[in-house]
């Protein structure tokens, strides 16, 4: 298995990077998938997104360092969680990579794939405030160093209509930070990031709150 690294993730949290190179067969005979995740994977559309789906999990399960894998089971939001674990979860996958995060407090991850055509997205997700962090050198990164981080928050925090350029905001730097603001909801965040040559790994963790 080419695992990337498995590392601390703001002690004592986890996350971990799997580069995808197994067959299908190969990643479905490492799992024992519990009948909801049967009915998940047969739903799931080509065999790339199928090796994604079953590389997050074994990704997960080896970082638990359980003889036994749990189940991974989402809420109505679609927010995962292992169902006798203290730790919060997150996984996360994109072409030939997946990615998995665990942490007492609530957590997200994002692995996003470097495109030039963020550059036109852009608009709609980067703020003001942000704009100002870019620099011409290391723009394309940056974008996606935001998206990713912006995607991470979105998944700690749990659930749905968030506008990723009103409600999150990303300070860049060698200890990034983010922020949720939505109405009454505030939630502030701890980034790490990784930058590799074709894509970005972002990991969210809520600050201030004591693990559960």
């Amino acid at each position: 298995m080419p695992l990337l690294f498995h590392d601390s993730l703001l002690p004592p949290g986890e996350w971990g990077l799997w580069s995808i190179t197994e067959s299908e067969d190969w990643l479905r005979s490492q799992l024992a998938l519990f009948f909801r995740e049967e009915k998940q994977l047969y739903g799931i559309k080509g065999e790339e997104r199928r090796r994604e789906f079953l590389a997050a999990r074994q990704l997960l399960h080896l970082m638990s360092g359980r003889s036994e894998r749990a189940e991974l089971v989402k809420d109505g939001d679609g927010k995962p969680h292992l169902p006798d674990s203290k730790f919060y979860v997150s996984i996360s996958h994109t072409v030939g990579y997946s990615a998995a995060a665990a942490h007492p407090r609530p957590c997200g991850i994002d692995v996003q794939r470097i495109v030039p055509r963020i550059v036109n997205l852009a608009p709609k997700f980067v703020g003001a405030g942000e704009r100002k962090q870019l620099t011409d050198e290391k723009e394309l990164e940056q974008l996606h160093l935001i998206w990713a981080a912006k995607e991470a928050m979105y998944k700690a925090y749990g659930r749905r209509q968030l506008d990723f350029k009103k409600h999150l905001f990303v300070e860049l730097g060698t200890e990034a930070t983010g922020r949720l603001r939505r109405g009454a909801v505030g939630m502030d965040f701890e980034l790490a990031y990784k930058i590799y040559p074709t894509f970005v790994l972002v990991a969210a963790v809520q600050c201030g709150l004591r693990p559960r």
